[in-house]
């Protein structure tokens, strides 16, 4: 491709891999688009300059550089690994610990399956900064996801206790913060400071939330979707807090810190930088080809930026498949949220503990590359014939979380909610039921019949037309045609 050349975001270009890269063919074959550098349009493309591409889709510019940090290092990796395994083994004494060497081997064992991951896993659908990064992310996956396995089979003493070989400090039971208590914005009874409820709950989790909801605004890339989510975790709160004391919270705590200031501020922030990301244009060149170190900068710091935009139509209305997909993907969330808090109260690891923040930091990096896997699927079924890897890890693991939760304290989760907690979930999944049996079914039949009852009138009307300028037989041949060609539509 020449310098300067425009082409689509699903161009095949010399880098690794590229936001919109087609996977290879089922049957082993070439791609037939592979000859222009172009993928194959999903259904409702549109045409747009050289190539097709999605409606929702950035254009992209691209010079098509290949440098030493795009091209692969398998043998270079495999060379740096073997000889760390060779100093190991002939250099290096064993120590006589027992635990010491397991740890330390266990250890070793995840490292190689990493280096084996990020040289020879397949490519996800983010490029930026390096495809090798979203692979060392889907490895993590594999390793997180077999260590819950492997928590899910303890008993719940061994599995709590096992946690000490990672924190000596873990395996022992905390008591959870209760948010709770006087709920008073200003209490006259303190003189010296009558806000001291506003300043308690001013901790390191406001802003955490903030920029957790801002982080979920840029996965999601939907206004409504994220709203939704966002109060439906409160009212789980509130149906929850005689299980989890750390649910119970102010009124004011629930519906202005967190849903107004904290998640409604990191929301108006998450959309107005994708209204940036959407805008943006995306014209790249090799960093050697730029000729002013103040343009080689700004190619260094967009490097962190994505290679090409995609925007989020979810469209949950328009069929039952997105209504239905669409109602998955908010319960999973729900559920990954509500598994952070019961996670660390089943197995007795404090809030503030580093594992709970390292925990965060991966659902962060793998849950982008997994919301664009779900919505390729779902938007382009007959192109994305399955679900993403990335996306299927995440669901896995969160059954798998909450399988351990289930496990470790049956009591707690099935203490009973209170009646009228009951009365307002069971009001609220009676409303979602009725509209999606009206919307897909009912409204639909309706509309069929209708347009039936229509196609009569206008054909009884056409028919004593023609009688009425002498021409009836001519008019019964044409009503029965019409009638067989309704038949076959119907």
């Amino acid at each position: 491709m020449r310098r300067g050349e425009r082409r689509g975001p699903g161009a095949a270009l010399g880098k690794a891999a590229l936001e919109e890269q087609p996977p290879p063919q089922p049957n082993g074959g070439a791609n037939p688009a592979d000859a222009v550098g172009e993928r194959p349009p999903p259904p409702g493309a549109e045409r747009d300059g050289p190539g097709l591409r999605r409606s929702t889709e950035s254009e992209v510019y691209d010079d098509g550089t290949n440098t030493f940090f795009w091209r692969a290092h398998t043998l270079t990796v495999l060379f740096i690994l073997t000889c760390a395994l060779g100093y190991v083994t002939l250099l290096e004494e064993t120590p006589q610990d027992t635990a010491y060497n397991t740890k330390r081997g266990i250890v070793a064992s995840i490292l190689v399956f990493l280096c084996f991951g990020v040289t020879q896993a397949k490519d996800g659908p983010f490029s930026r900064p390096h495809p090798a990064y979203w692979r060392f992310w889907l490895c993590v996956s594999v390793v997180y996801e077999l260590f819950l396995i492997f928590i899910l089979f303890q008993t719940v003493q061994d599995g709590r206790q096992f946690m000490k070989y990672i924190d000596p400090h873990l395996g022992v039971p905390l008591p959870e913060r209760d948010y709770g208590g006087n709920c008073l914005i200003y209490d006259p009874g303190n003189e010296t400071d009558p806000f001291h409820n506003i300043w308690d709950k001013l901790d390191g989790f406001v802003p955490a939330h903030f920029f957790g909801w801002y982080l979920k605004t840029l996965m999601i890339r939907d206004w409504w979707m994220c709203m939704i989510i966002s109060v439906m975790f409160e009212f789980l709160e509130y149906s929850l807090e005689h299980q989890l004391p750390n649910f119970s919270e102010c009124w004011w705590d629930h519906w202005i810190m967190d849903v107004i200031l904290c998640n409604g501020l990191g929301i108006y922030c998450g959309m107005k930088t994708l209204s940036w990301l959407s805008l943006k244009t995306y014209k790249w060149q090799g960093l050697w080809n730029i000729p002013t170190y103040k343009g080689k900068m700004k190619r260094i710091v967009f490097q962190f930026t994505p290679y090409s935009w995609v925007k989020f139509e979810w469209k949950p209305a328009s069929s039952l498949r997105r209504w239905l997909a669409v109602c998955g993907i908010i319960f999973v969330f729900l559920l990954a949220e509500l598994n952070t808090f019961y996670l660390k109260f089943v197995l007795w690891m404090p809030p503030e503990h580093y594992l709970v923040l390292l925990r965060l930091v991966f659902f962060v990096n793998v849950g982008g590359v997994a919301m664009r896997e779900i919505y390729d699927f779902m938007d382009d079924p007959k192109f994305h014939k399955k679900l993403g890897q990335q996306a299927w890890l995440v669901a896995a693991i969160t059954a798998t979380e909450f399988l351990i939760v289930v496990k470790y304290d049956p009591y707690t989760l099935t203490l009973s909610l209170p009646f009228y907690i009951t009365q307002c979930w069971i009001l609220g999944i009676i409303l979602v039921l009725t509209w999606t049996a009206w919307r897909f079914f009912i409204r639909d039949i309706t509309l069929r019949y209708k347009e039936i009852r229509r196609q009569k009138q206008e054909h009884k009307y056409e028919k004593d037309k023609c009688l009425s300028n002498g021409d009836g037989h001519s008019s019964m041949l044409e009503e029965q045609n019409g009638n067989k060609l309704r038949e076959r539509k119907l």
